[in-house]
């Protein structure tokens, strides 16, 4: 039997896929408009102000994401290192004075007119496809030992060091551990991979040790509670707000913290909002959703390698890791259980590029999967 078109009226989207992340978009915006009327009112003199940019930022990403999924897969892996090399110079151009814009101290965002772009989102993104086609060429070579392994995780440690300069340590440990994820999926060896993830760990560390504002974010970890009122405040009322959630919470918009109690409510420290507002059962339903859809992402990724599409499978599995990572790290800082990075809750907190380029993502992923269910099973893809 011939592979059919990846047209074919037969190839479905994945329904639970785009049920998960359906979900939590919408969850996103309620929980947005519960933790930003007051917000908005306060300091723009219009309580829609974030939604309105939100779902001005969700429209572009629905449109990027139906371009994505308009383009076969096999484009993005033809493109080798120009990701990689976009994502440096955007990077780059961030930190270069007149260009880059300052907020609460960090150079993150790229200003182009009326628009701010935090690149490091567009930047992983690109630093995955250029990893994901790494692995798919030289997958053989990164079994046999360590020189292959160390060749593209040079450029993402570049990478990963203008992100510090941002400074942004979070999005660098989060583009070195889904680089390194991918790879050793590939066929990294253990303990080549063991021997870098020790030598990254402890140059974190360092980094985290030799800062004054990283240490002080780590011993607000350990101890909040030791200065509550200055470096332990926002932690310790996320602490409250969840704490006061209980099992069925205090009802949408009723929350207390949200009210100029929490500092960043409505990015970083959203599931505080959510969890004190829900309760224990709203934000099991929450994290019920994104175990949704990273176990369909990582469906995706699975049956690519079945059709032996590593590039797919490998993208698949980054984006896998990237999504989970991100929801891990930022349920871990609203819990104390990491300190302060700065990640967003994908699809729910408000970050207008994450969402972005987010949605855009998922559109490359759907085309994925439908060019998969297109195949015969087990018959190896064309070009496309």
């Amino acid at each position: 039997m011939s592979s059919r078109s990846p047209d074919s009226a037969h190839a479905r989207m994945d329904g639970w896929l785009l049920l998960s992340a359906g979900t939590l978009l919408l969850a996103g915006f309620v929980a947005l408009a519960s933790a930003t009327l007051e917000l908005g009112e306060r300091d723009y003199g219009n309580p829609f102000f974030f939604l309105t940019r939100q779902a001005a930022a969700a429209l572009i990403g629905l449109c990027g994401a139906v371009l994505a999924y308009r383009i076969p897969s096999r484009f993005w892996e033809r493109l080798g290192l120009l990701p990689m090399l976009l994502s440096a110079v955007l990077l780059a151009l961030v930190l270069v004075p007149g260009l880059g814009r300052e907020v609460n101290g960090s150079v993150r965002w790229l200003s182009l007119g009326p628009v701010s772009v935090q690149v490091s989102e567009p930047a992983r993104l690109m630093v995955l496809m250029f990893v994901a086609g790494y692995a798919h060429r030289h997958r053989a070579a990164l079994q046999r030992g360590m020189g292959a392994l160390l060749k593209p995780l040079i450029l993402v440690a570049a990478v990963a060091a203008l992100l510090l300069l941002q400074p942004d340590f979070g999005s660098a440990a989060l583009v070195v551990a889904m680089s390194v994820g991918v790879l050793f999926v590939a066929g990294a060896r253990f303990r080549d991979v063991g021997a870098l993830g020790l030598a990254s760990a402890a140059a974190f560390a360092m980094l985290a040790w030799t800062s004054p504002y990283r240490l002080v974010r780590v011993n607000s970890f350990l101890d909040p509670w030791s200065d509550p009122m200055n470096s332990g405040w926002q932690l310790t009322q996320s602490l409250m707000a969840i704490g006061t959630g209980r099992l069925s919470g205090a009802g949408l918009g009723a929350g207390v913290q949200k009210l100029f109690y929490l500092p960043e409510a409505h990015t970083d420290f959203i599931f505080a909002v959510i969890a004190e507002e829900a309760g224990l059962f709203g934000s099991l339903a929450l994290l019920a959703a994104f175990a949704v859809l990273v176990a369909r992402v990582l469906a995706v990724a699975r049956a690519s390698a079945r059709r032996k599409r590593m590039f797919q499978a490998y993208f698949a599995l980054g984006l896998a890791l990237c999504i989970g990572l991100q929801v891990l790290v930022n349920l871990g800082v609203n819990m104390g259980v990491l300190p302060t990075k700065g990640l967003a809750l994908p699809l729910v907190s408000y970050g207008r590029s994450n969402l972005v380029i987010t949605l855009v993502s998922l559109g490359i992923l759907l085309r994925i999967a439908r060019e998969n269910a297109a195949l015969e099973p087990g018959r190896p893809s064309r070009s496309r």
